[in-house]
């Protein structure tokens, strides 16, 4: 129950990160840490081993991150 508590109040930090930076790279290594917080949230919250989901979320993140880097 108390991982519960923790991962829910880390949600909001972890997405108070997104669109931070501007530039291809600065963007992939800040969704990459949203990711992977979101990722050891959504684990310790259904109980799986924490590895597996914070490697796929780091992964997805920081994809995700550098797909939406703006055009200047």
């Amino acid at each position: 129950m108390r991982s519960r508590i923790i991962a829910l109040c880390a949600v909001p930090l972890f997405l108070s990160l997104a669109a931070c930076g501007d530039t291809w790279g600065e963007r992939a290594v800040t969704g990459a840490g949203i990711g992977a917080g979101t990722g050891l949230a959504v684990g310790a919250v259904a109980g799986w081993p924490l590895l597996a989901p914070v490697l796929v979320g780091t992964a997805v993140g920081a994809g995700i991150g550098a797909a939406t880097t703006p055009k200047h």
